[in-house]
């Protein structure tokens, strides 16, 4: 491969957005500076270098929303210098956040690379725009070690993972952790011990291997999580197992509770938790009705919901307030 080839080894990105196949001859004029990732800008000696080279260079790649340049600032500069009016570009359609990762990736991989702070600082930017990814695809992109990146996110975000799943590369969905699902299962098998792995697995929302990970442990009376998740994770409120949503015939008698019903709180708790009683597949068709595009959001949105009901659950069951 030549030093200045720009396709990645599978000749396409590996993110939104696509490469056209056919390079095109565009003005210089018409092009815009690239969102570079290199800190510093370009490097002026590599430039003289390569307006020195009696040799056609390879195409830059070009945004075609924004005609900035991703990838071949030097190349354009030198062709600059050589007093040529139009240039080699081959097309990128997408958003300017995957513009900015194939830019990352094209300059990490060939030609001049870049420095481990123009990397890490290109880690850090990618983890904003892209927070879903995992983060060895991210330090793949960028060039860094996977340690990097978990510590660049845990700097940028604090201790708080504000997503329960990241995306791989390979484009498969992963939890960042198995300890609410391993919980889900364990509520599903004490309700059906005779439960299929597979239903088990279906309903808790894991694997068919975690599923029987967790019935060996139902069976030998261990805590579904092993040690070191639970180590990483937070527990749930004793007492407060997380199972599949489903109506609770408790809340017809706490409607009838005059203790409940003739105070102003009480009344805002009744219509709150009648505002979340609802059966498994009431949320499945309200979670099929939520657009793609927002979806993330809403995610987010009702874990925020979750963890407060999570909370109040634990204050109402402390053990002092029975007690009392």
């Amino acid at each position: 491969m030549p030093p200045f080839a720009h396709d990645t080894a599978d000749n396409s990105p590996p993110r939104g957005g696509t490469l056209e196949p056919v390079n095109e001859r565009v003005h210089i004029a018409a092009l815009l500076p690239a969102d570079s990732p290199r800190v510093n800008g370009e490097d002026e000696r590599h430039t003289r270098v390569l307006s020195e080279v009696d040799i056609e260079l390879p195409p830059i790649v070009v945004h075609r929303q924004t005609m900035r340049v991703i990838d071949g600032m030097h190349r354009l500069r030198a062709a600059l210098a050589r007093g040529e009016r139009t240039i080699e570009a081959r097309f990128f359609n997408g958003t300017t956040e995957d513009a900015f990762v194939l830019s990352v990736e094209l300059n990490s991989g060939t030609g001049l690379p870049l420095s481990a702070t123009d990397r890490a600082a290109a880690a850090s930017r990618i983890i904003a725009s892209h927070p879903h990814w995992s983060d060895r695809w991210i330090a793949e992109v960028a060039g860094v070690a996977t340690r990097t990146v978990r510590a660049l996110r845990r700097r940028a975000t604090g201790d708080e993972q504000r997503l329960n799943t990241r995306v791989g590369r390979d484009g498969r969905v992963r939890p960042l952790s198995s300890a609410a699902g391993r919980r889900r299962a364990m509520a599903v098998l004490a309700d059906r011990p005779s439960a299929s792995l597979r239903e088990i697995a279906r309903e808790a929302g894991i694997a068919v291997g975690t599923a029987r990970d967790v019935r060996e442990r139902f069976l030998r009376g261990d805590d579904p999580v092993p040690a070191q998740q639970r180590r990483a994770a937070p527990e749930p409120a004793p007492g407060l197992p997380v199972v599949p949503p489903r109506k609770t015939p408790a809340l017809a008698h706490l409607r009838a509770d005059p203790s409940l019903r003739f105070t102003e709180l009480g009344r805002t708790l009744l219509r709150l938790l009648d505002a979340h009683s609802r059966g498994s597949d009431e949320w499945d068709r309200l979670a099929g009705a939520v657009p793609a595009h927002c979806a993330e959001s809403v995610a987010e949105a009702a874990q925020a919901c979750a963890d407060a009901w999570h909370y109040f659950a634990g204050q109402v069951s402390r053990p002092d307030r029975r007690a009392g």
